[in-house]
């Protein structure tokens, strides 16, 4: 992400509600990127396309150590400025949708999340900062009313080459291999990881596909099937319901 150093003033700075604090937090600091209409970029790098635009009501955010490989991807985070007479208390809730390096930044937040890190009619000051001190915490996703979703990637073409992204991963889970269960050899193939959270297999089985992935996640290690996920005759850019949450 480049860094551009405008703001847009019509931004809405709502106030979180109040979040109930451990000590855990870690100091970094953090600066925004500039959009047209304050929202996140479709051209991430962690490939969400136009989830990665509007996700989290657009309080979304690259990262760069955090990003790891892209394993990051779908992460929320606690971010909350400073400076005390300009930051509020309860920062902002972002999604990482995107890598990005500043200043010695560890976020580069969306303007619209930059701009909730700041206490009200605040915003105007702290976008004259331009990068500012911060300190963050990784915390459960919650996505209300959405199971996790196979999108399946554009870049697909059916039926030779399938590329799929996972939209709506709850928790605190990090995702870490995809399978596709292969049915006349009776095993879980595994997909490739393409970039950021698109994984990609050529030649995938004809049919309906049933996905395992394996989750990293305060339970340790673990797979989670996802029977017949995506449809024989599945279509390039649909999202398809898992009917499986993360917690």
């Amino acid at each position: 992400m480049g860094l551009i150093y405008g703001y847009c003033m019509f931004c809405l700075v709502v106030l979180l509600p109040a979040i109930a604090y451990s000590q855990d937090f870690t100091g970094s600091r953090a600066t925004y990127y500039g959009s047209p209409d304050c929202l996140g970029t479709p051209t991430g790098a962690c490939g969400f396309g136009e989830y990665g635009r509007t996700v989290n009501d657009a309080n979304v955010a690259g990262v760069s150590r955090l990003y790891k490989n892209g394993t990051g991807c779908g992460g929320c985070y606690q971010v909350r400025c400073k400076a005390p007479q300009i930051c509020s208390d309860d920062g902002v809730n972002v999604v990482v949708t995107d890598y990005g390096e500043g200043d010695k930044t560890d976020f580069i937040l969306s303007s619209r999340a930059y701009a909730r890190l700041a206490r009200p009619n605040m915003a105007a000051e702290l976008f004259a900062y331009g990068v500012v001190d911060i300190e963050y915490r990784r915390i459960s996703c919650r996505y209300a009313g959405y199971n996790v979703m196979f999108k399946v990637h554009e870049h697909s073409r059916f039926p030779e080459y399938l590329a799929i992204v996972v939209l709506y991963q709850g928790g605190q889970n990090d995702i870490l291999a995809v399978q596709i269960w292969q049915e006349d050899c009776k095993e879980w193939i595994g997909m490739r990881k393409a970039y950021g959270a698109v994984w990609d297999m050529p030649n995938p089985p004809k049919g309906y596909i049933t996905l395992r992935f394996q989750v990293s996640g305060s339970a340790g290690l673990t797979w989670v099937q996802a029977k017949n996920a995506i449809p024989s005759e599945w279509k390039v850019g649909v999202a398809y319901d898992s009917a499986i949450q993360l917690t």
